[in-house]
This record gives structure tokens, C-alpha cells and sequence, in this order.
């Protein structure tokens, strides 16, 4: 058994090692399209069946297992082990089960490609980075996997780097998380300074137990809150919130299905992993609770309303990202952990079919010479006529994010708008944070719609000598696939349909009690009848508002862009902008760093540390060059030498 918990971890490893080897070191592989990514895909695909094996044999009891001991050091020791609980088996699950769909579309999206082989070898690193994360058992094993997706986002981002605008978004990302890196380095140290252990269930226990002693002051100080808020700062940079979110928008500069990856299920959700994993200490920390809500409603609202104002179809879905990972870190911050997962999933499902979508449209449009720029969408229209497949899935994905009742989307965000507005009658505050998430759902559910009609219905803008064409299968299927779990998806969440609400799956993995507030289930069961003002609220807003923006743009298509810029008036050019934050850091970082690289430290490096580095081979030489000089090789000379040093050492021992 423990065998076959190892290959879950290491089995992407072995696939990355095979196809990354054999292609550097036999040219005539990286022709060998077909078993490079059957390879590859097995590689997840296995994996994913044992985890799934794992997940319907699960007994109720966490299962350990590791792969050898990594560190010890007095009284540090660290074991390169793994958990399989359920949120590393549901999150496993996640990541492997729409990996495997993720690479299957990229045997044929990536066709012909001449890096073919080491897409796939960093895609099956990114995939075994991605486990250590989830599944690690330690802070540190996590930590490896934190470092591990930043790097392979990095290489798969830049992939195509002989264009520099794609080579400086992988750069862009690298060094936004590096930011948060540095924070989650810091939270480790203060992790191990505070409990003298790294193990999740050991600083779990250790919190518990002082919460129900009434001791969480007395035995932790404010270490808690500093931990927590290092914790949160370092989410921020690998799942795009405010102030590090930027970095995420341009990742769109990578192939597409990387974009689906690391967007939909996998990188942009670690974040939200763990603090899930490491949710008693913020349920400890009150206040980091409200810091992350009120910075993910900030996140939320930011980014929907500059997705409105965006007409590249992957800068659309990838601000729409941040928006929903704002939404998953506000029910984070409500205290409704089990919600915030279930939000991982369904979004896993509705926007790894869209961003998979967009990639298809991008692919015929390319290969039908459409238009000069084929993401933009106001190069569209009328897709669906040609497209039946991508046109349908997308379309069900967009009803799912918006929120249109019966499918993924609609479950999850409403439990989060629920567990806002419940928390509201113990922190008003959270009141308010509901009222923009109700608003962003708004929104959501205007630019999704716009997108989806602007490409796929109206009149036909491209080319008219274009021959666009719908994707192969082995592109489409998948499509399909993510289709029917993005509306079947939110069953597995219905209240007590298949134990959800206090006898969910994932329950027993958080503290029932919240230490200082009281229990969220709580206080819902107390205003019950508020949740059925609640979900008609959110029926009418998701209906009303994609009712709304298809009978608008099918009057006034492409021209209603004028009308909804005449509406937001001056802001509209602000969103346009994204908000002007990249236009902000270059003023007060960039420049600033570089004017003093260049003007400060060069002069510095120049004049000080080459003067001295060229001072002492000046020296060096010129004392080299006296004694070449003596070493003239003439007797006489040597003479005249060795007289003048007898003549020294006789007045030294006369007169000395």
C-alpha cells in the first residue's frame, strides 16, 4: 500500500524524468508525439485512479505514509512524508483529475510544437510539484511543492520565450512570488519558534489544546496573528490577491492549456489550501480573519469590474480568476472553510472548461487565418456556427460561473454570500463584504455573458475569406468532460443530500469549535429563514443579469461596448487600465530600484568595488615589474646584488 501511495507522489516525477531525458539526449524522440504524451498523461492519469481508489476507500481515519527521513538536526527532525486525509485526497483529486484532461487536450493543442516533449516534461513537474504541496505533512514538504509550482509556472509561462513579451510575464510571475515567498519563509521559522515542530496535526493539536485550556494568550502571545498574517500575505502572491494579483493576468502569455492549469484547479488555489490546512491558528486570529476578507472583497470587485472592460478573451477569464479566488478566500474569511474547497472545485470544473474553450477558439481562429490577433474578441462572432462543440461547453460554463441555478457555480457561491451574511450578525462588518461580493456576482455574471456572446453568437466580424473550423476530439472531449461536471458538480455540496452542512465529508478535518466565535452552522441554524431570501436573491441575479446582457448585445452587439463605457464614464478607461496597478508599481518600485541600480550601485560597482579590484592587480603587477627588472639576467648585476646585501647585514650586525 505504501508503494502505491509513493507513485501518486512520484510518478509525474518519473514521467517529467523520461520524456525530459529522452528528448535532450535522443533528437530523433522528440519527434514521437504520440508516446511523449501517452506517457505524460499516464503519468497523471494513474495517479488520479489511486487517489480515487483512496478516496471511496477511505475509512475515516488519516493515512500516513513517507518516503524516507529528510533532516535531523537536534531536535528537528523532518520525514519526507505525505497525508491522505480528506482535503489532500479531495484537492488531490482535483488537481490530478483535471491535469489528466489538461494534458490529453494538450496532445493535440500543442501538435507539431518543436519544444513538444519538454512541454510535457514540465507539465508533469508542475503536476508532481503540485502534490508535494497538497499532500505534504510537514510545512517544509509543502514548502518544497511552494517552490517547486513557481518554478515550473515560470518555465511554462515563458515556454515560448523567444517572443520577450512572454520571456518578461514568466519573469513578471517569478518575482511576484518570490515576494510571498519570502513571507511563507518567514512563517516557517516563526511556525517552528512558536510549536518546535512543522508538522500540520502537531501544530494543530497544539492550538486546540490551548483553546479549549482558554490559553491561547498566555501560551502563544501574538505569534498567532503574526503567523497568520505572514501565511496570508504569502496566499496573496500564489493565488492573486491584492497587492500581488498582477502577475497572474499576464500569465496568459504561456500556451493555453497552461493557462487552464495553473488558472483552473492547481497553482492559484495553494494559497487557499492552506490556510484552509492551517485554519485553526486563523480561526485564533480574528483579526487576519477580517484583514483576508476584506482584502479578497477588494480583489473580487477590482477584478470583475476590469474583466468588463477587457477584449482578450484570455484576459477576460483571467481577471474572472482573480475574481473567483477573491470569492474563495472571502468565505476564508468568514470562517467557512469547507465552502471555500467546495468553490475550489466547482471553479476547477467551469473554468478549466473555458480557459480549454478559449484555447480552442484561439486554435481556429490561427489555423482559419481569421484575424491578426486571434484572442481578440472583437475579431468574433458568430462562432458557434462553426464550432458546435467549444460553443456549447462554453456557454454551460458560463451559466455555471455566473451562477444560474442547478449548476456548480450557483452551489458554492451562494454558500459563500450565506456564510458572509450569517457572519454578519457577530461582525457587521461583514455585512458590507457580502453587499460587494453580491455585486461582484453581478458582474460576474455581465462580462461572461458578453464574452461568450461577442464570440460565439451576433454577426461575424473576422475575415470573410476565413475557414474556421471546430477542434479535433482529443481537444473537444475533454471540453465535453469538464461540461458535464461543471452542472453536475454542485450536487456534491446540496445540504444533506450526500452529507453536506455539519455532517459533510470535509467537516471533521476542521475544529468544530471556532475558539473565540461561535460556530458559523450556528448562527445560520438561528436565522434560518433568511437563507431562502438569500437564494432567491442569488436566482435573480444570476438570471437577471445574463437576461439582461444577451438581449442587450444582441441589439446592439459589438456597439454596446460604447453604451457600457458611457455608463461607467470616466472609471471605464480606469478598468481599461486594470486599475493602473502595473502603472503604479513601475512608478514606485521599478523606477525607483532601477534609477538607484544604475545611478547609485553601478557608479559604486565602477568606481569602489572594480577600483579596488583593479587597484590591486595595478599594484600586483607594478611589483611584479620591479622584480622582473632584478631578474635581468646578467652576472654583474647579481654581484652588485648580493655586495649591497653583505654590506647591509655587516652594519646590521655592527651597528643594530
Amino acid at each position: 500500500m505504501v508503494s502505491l501511495n509513493t507513485l501518486i507522489v512520484f510518478l509525474p516525477l518519473a514521467g517529467a524524468a523520461i520524456n525530459g531525458l529522452a528528448g535532450l539526449l535522443w533528437p530523433a524522440y522528440r519527434k514521437q508525439e504520440t508516446l511523449i504524451g501517452l506517457i505524460a498523461t499516464a503519468s497523471i492519469a494513474v495517479p488520479f485512479a489511486l487517489l480515487l481508489s483512496a478516496f471511496f476507500g477511505y475509512q475515516g481515519e488519516a493515512i500516513r505514509f513517507s518516503a524516507f527521513s529528510w533532516i535531523a538536526a537536534g531536535n528537528l527532525q523532518i520525514e519526507f512524508s505525505y497525508l491522505l486525509d480528506p482535503l489532500s485526497l479531495l484537492m488531490g483529486l482535483i488537481v490530478t483529475g483535471v491535469g489528466s484532461l489538461i494534458h490529453v487536450y494538450s496532445i493535440g493543442y500543442m501538435h507539431g510544437d518543436s519544444g513538444y516533449y519538454k512541454y510535457f516534461a514540465y507539465l508533469n513537474l508542475f503536476i508532481f510539484a503540485m502534490n508535494n504541496l497538497i499532500l505534504g505533512d510537514n510545512l517544509l514538504v509543502m514548502f518544497l511543492g511552494w517552490e517547486g509550482v513557481g518554478l515550473c509556472s515560470y518555465l511554462l509561462i515563458g515556454f515560448w520565450y523567444q517572443d520577450m513579451e512572454k520571456a518578461g510575464a514568466a519573469q513578471k510571475a517569478f518575482i511576484a512570488n518570490r515576494i510571498g515567498d519570502f513571507a511563507m519563509l518567514l512563517a516557517i521559522f516563526l511556525a517552528y519558534f512558536t510549536f518546535g515542530t512543522l508538522d500540520f496535526a502537531e501544530i494543530q493539536s497544539q492550538i486546540r489544546g490551548a483553546g479549549e485550556a482558554g490559553a491561547l494568550t498566555e501560551m502563544f502571545g501574538d505569534r498567532l496573528f503574526w503567523l497568520t498574517l505572514l501565511v496570508f500575505i504569502a496566499a496573496t502572491g500564489k493565488s492573486a490577491q491584492i497587492p500581488l494579483f498582477v502577475w497572474l493576468p499576464d500569465a496568459m502569455a504561456g500556451p493555453t492549456p497552461v493557462s487552464a492549469l495553473i488558472h483552473a484547479a492547481t497553482m492559484v488555489t495553494a494559497g487557499v489550501y492552506l490556510i484552509a490546512r492551517m485554519h485553526d491558528a486563523y480561526l485564533a486570529s480574528p483579526e487576519v480573519m477580517l484583514i483576508v476578507v476584506v482584502v479578497a472583497a477588494l480583489t473580487a470587485i477590482i477584478a470583475a469590474l476590469t474583466a468588463i472592460a477587457q477584449n482578450d478573451i484570455k484576459k477576460v477569464l483571467a481577471y474572472s480568476t482573480v475574481s473567483q479566488l477573491g470569492f474563495m478566500f472571502m468565505a476564508l474569511g468568514a470562517g467557512a472553510f469547507t465552502t471555500a474547497i467546495f468553490h475550489v472545485l466547482t471553479h476547477a470544473f467551469f473554468k478549466a472548461c473555458l480557459f480549454l474553450g478559449s484555447g480552442s477558439v484561439i486554435h481556429a481562429m490561427e489555423h482559419g487565418h481569421a484575424a491578426e490577433d486571434p484572442q481578440d474578441i472583437r475579431t468574433m462572432g458568430g462562432l458557434g456556427k462553426h464550432m458546435f462543440s467549444t460553443r456549447t461547453t462554453f456557454w454551460i460554463s458560463t451559466l455555471a460561473i455566473a451562477g444560474v441555478p442547478g449548476l456548480a457555480g450557483f452551489f458554492s457561491k451562494d454558500e459563500i454570500l450565506a456564510s458572509l451574511f450569517f457572519n454578519g450578525f457577530g461582525q457587521p462588518l461583514y455585512f458590507a463584504v457580502w453587499a460587494v461580493g453580491l455585486v461582484t456576482a453581478v458582474l460576474t455574471a455581465f462580462y461572461m455573458t458578453r464574452l461568450s456572446y461577442l464570440v460565439f453568437n451576433g454577426k461575424e466580424r473576422f475575415k470573410s475569406s476565413a475557414h474556421i473550423e471546430e477542434s479535433k476530439p482529443v481537444m473537444t472531449v475533454p471540453l465535453w468532460i469538464l461540461a458535464v461536471l461543471a452542472i453536475a458538480g454542485g450536487y456534491i455540496g446540496l445540504p444533506y443530500l450526500i452529507g453536506h452542512g455539519e455532517y459533510h465529508w470535509l467537516n471533521h478535518v476542521w475544529f468544530s469549535g471556532t475558539i473565540i466565535n461561535r460556530p458559523l452552522e450556528e448562527v445560520m441554524h438561528e436565522h434560518a429563514a433568511f437563507e431562502y431570501v438569500l437564494l432567491a436573491l442569488a436566482f435573480a441575479v444570476s438570471i437577471g443579469t445574463m437576461w439582461f446582457t444577451y438581449t442587450f448585445y444582441r441589439k446592439h452587439d459589438l456597439a454596446g461596448d460604447a453604451k457600457v463605457q458611457g455608463f461607467f464614464g470616466r472609471l471605464y478607461e480606469t478598468m481599461r487600465q486594470k486599475f493602473y496597478f502595473d502603472e503604479a508599481y513601475d512608478a514606485l518600485i521599478v523606477r525607483p530600484f532601477s534609477w538607484i541600480g544604475t545611478r547609485v550601485l553601478a557608479v559604486f560597482d565602477r568606481q569602489v568595488v572594480d577600483g579596488v579590484v583593479e587597484g590591486t592587480a595595478a599594484a600586483v603587477s607594478g611589483i611584479g615589474e620591479v622584480f622582473r627588472r632584478l631578474q635581468s639576467g646578467l652576472v654583474t648585476n647579481y654581484v652588485m646584488i648580493l655586495a649591497a646585501g653583505v654590506v647591509l647585514v655587516l652594519a646590521y650586525l655592527v651597528w643594530g
